[in-house]
C-alpha cells in the first residue's frame, strides 16, 4: 500500500484529499501546516508528499526542504489556489515533482502522483546508468531484433542535445520511449514534462505551451507558467505533433529556433533550455504534403527520426510483454501466481494486434478478471475475440424512437467515463460551459464524481 503525506490548512481540503486517497487504496497521513508536515514526516518518512503551497506558518518550499533533508528520494507535488509563474518556477528548480493549480480533479492528481512515483524510483543495484534503467519503462520492454536496434538507436541520440521527433503506430509506447531517452540523458535529474497536443483546443493549447500572465484574456485571473518553463532544464514531450493547430506553428518554430518564449500578455521574451521530443501517429511528411503542417517545422523537429516497430513487427516480444502484463495486474487476492499456457502463448504470438502493446495490455487485463483459475488458456483469446466482434457490431446510434433527453444523458454519461469524470474535459469536448455540465449532472440525476 502505497504511503502519502497530505498537506494542507483548510480541513475540508484535507478531508477530501484524505477520502479520495483511501478510497484509491492509499495509506494516508495528514497535516495542517509545515512544521506538523516535517514532525510527522521525521516520524514516518513516505514516497509522497502532496502540499498546499501558502499556510499560516510557513510555505510549501519550507515543507520540500524539510522533506528532503530527511528522505532526499521523496517525491513532492505542489497544489495551490494562487499560482504564479515565478512561483512555479522557483518549486520545480528546488526539486518539485509537479505543480498543480486548483481546483482540480482528483484524477488529475491522481496520474500525477503516479507518474512522479514512478519517475522518483530509485534504480535497483547493477543496473546500467546509460541504459536509462530499462525498468522504468515498464512495458517497454522487448529482445527482438527490431527491438534491441531502436533501443541503441535511442540511447546514441538521448547522449545529444538534438530534438527528436518519434513516428509510430498508436500503442506502441511512444511516450514510454520517450521517457526511457530523457532517463537515458544528461537531463535525467531535471524535469520530464508531457503535453498532449490534441488534448486542447487552440486557444488553452497555446497558454498551456507557453505560460499567461495574469489578466492576458477574459478568464486569467492568475499568472500561469507553460509547460515550456516548467520543463526548463529538462525535456519536454510533445505528443500528437501532428493536431499542433497551424496557427500556433510559427510560434512553435521560433521557439526551437531561439529558446524562448513568449508568454501570452507579457512583453518580455523568456529564456528556457529545454531539450524537444515530439511525438505523431500519423505521417508529418504527408501532412506536409497536404498543407496541414509546416515543413520549416517539420524539418527542424526531425533531427532525429526515431520509430517504434508495431507488435506485428516484433512477435518475439510478445511473451515477454505478456507475462509483464499478467505479472503487473493479478489481484493482490490471487493465493498463487498466474501463468499464461504455451498454447495460449502461441496464440497471442500469431495474432496481429492492431491497437498495439495497449491492445495487449488490455486483453491480458480482461483474462486475468474472468479467469477461474491460476492458468490462462486460449479460451480467453476466444472470449477476447467475441468481445472485439460484438463492439465492431454495435449500432453507431440509440434505437429508433429514444428520447432527446435520454440521448443527451447517454451522451454526457459516455464522455464523463471517458474523461475520468473530468468535467472541464467533457466540457471542452462537448462545447458546452462547465456551469451547463453542473446543470445537466444535477438534472440527470448522475452519480457524484470525485473532484477536490
Amino acid at each position: 500500500m502505497t504511503q502519502v503525506l497530505v498537506v494542507d490548512d483548510e480541513a475540508a481540503m484535507r478531508t477530501a484529499l484524505e477520502a479520495n486517497f483511501r478510497r484509491d487504496g492509499w495509506a494516508v497521513t495528514t497535516a495542517a501546516g509545515a512544521a506538523e508536515a516535517i514532525a510527522k514526516f521525521r516520524g514516518a518518512p513516505c514516497p509522497l508528499v502532496v502540499t498546499d503551497m501558502r499556510m499560516p506558518d510557513g510555505d510549501g518550499l519550507c515543507v520540500l526542504q524539510g522533506v528532503r533533508e530527511i528522505a532526499p528520494e521523496t517525491a513532492v507535488v505542489f497544489l495551490t489556489a494562487f499560482g504564479t509563474i515565478p512561483e512555479a518556477v522557483l518549486t520545480m528548480k528546488e526539486g518539485a515533482c509537479d505543480y498543480l493549480v486548483k481546483p482540480i480533479s482528483f484524477d488529475v492528481l491522481k496520474q500525477a502522483a503516479r507518474r512522479v512515483l514512478e519517475d522518483s524510483r530509485p534504480r535497483e543495484s547493477g543496473e546500467d546508468d546509460r541504459a536509462g534503467s530499462d525498468h522504468t519503462a515498464e512495458q517497454f520492454m522487448g529482445s527482438s531484433p527490431a527491438f534491441r536496434r531502436l533501443l541503441e538507436r535511442a540511447r546514441q541520440a538521448a547522449a545529444s542535445e538534438a530534438d527528436i521527433l518519434i513516428e509510430a503506430e498508436s500503442g506502441t509506447g511512444k511516450e514510454l520511449l520517450a521517457r526511457f531517452i530523457h532517463r537515458s540523458s544528461p537531463r535525467r535529474a531535471r524535469t520530464f514534462v508531457a503535453v498532449n497536443c490534441a488534448a486542447f483546443p487552440e486557444a488553452l493549447l497555446e497558454s498551456e505551451l507557453f505560460g499567461h500572465v495574469r489578466g492576458a484574456f477574459t478568464g486569467a485571473t492568475n499568472a500561469k507558467p507553460g509547460k515550456f518553463e516548467l520543463a526548463d532544464g529538462g525535456t519536454l514531450l510533445l505528443d500528437e505533433i501532428g493536431e499542433m493547430p497551424l496557427s500556433l506553428q510559427p510560434k512553435l518554430l521560433r521557439v526551437l529556433q531561439e529558446r524562448e518564449i513568449d508568454r501570452l500578455g507579457d512583453t518580455r521574451p523568456v529564456r528556457v533550455d529545454v531539450r524537444v521530443i515530439a511525438t505523431t501517429n500519423r505521417s508529418l511528411k504527408a501532412l506536409v504534403g497536404e498543407g496541414r503542417f509546416r515543413a520549416d517545422l517539420y524539418y527542424r523537429l526531425n533531427v532525429v527520426p526515431l520509430s517504434v516497430p508495431p507488435l506485428r513487427d516484433r512477435r518475439e516480444d510478445i511473451a515477454e510483454l505478456a507475462k509483464f502484463f499478467v505479472r503487473k495486474y493479478t489481484p493482490k487476492s490471487a493465493h498463487k501466481p498466474i501463468t499464461i499456457s504455451p498454447e495460449l502463448l502461441v496464440q497471442l504470438a500469431a495474432h496481429d494486434w492492431p491497437g498495439n502493446i495497449r491492445e495487449l495490455e488490455n486483453f491480458i487485463r480482461g483474462a486475468l478478471a474472468l479467469s477461474a483459475g491460476p492458468i490462462l488458456e486460449p479460451d480467453s483469446m476466444e472470449e477476447g475475440k467475441s468481445r472485439e466482434a460484438g463492439v465492431t457490431a454495435a449500432p453507431g446510434l440509440p434505437p429508433a424512437g429514444t428520447s432527446m433527453r435520454d440521448m443527451e444523458r447517454q451522451l454526457l454519461e459516455k464522455t464523463l467515463e471517458s474523461t475520468g469524470g473530468n468535467r472541464t474535459r467533457a466540457a471542452m469536448m462537448l462545447g458546452i460551459s462547465l456551469r451547463t455540465i453542473r446543470n445537466k449532472i444535477r438534472e440527470y440525476g448522475l452519480p457524484p464524481r470525485r473532484f477536490v
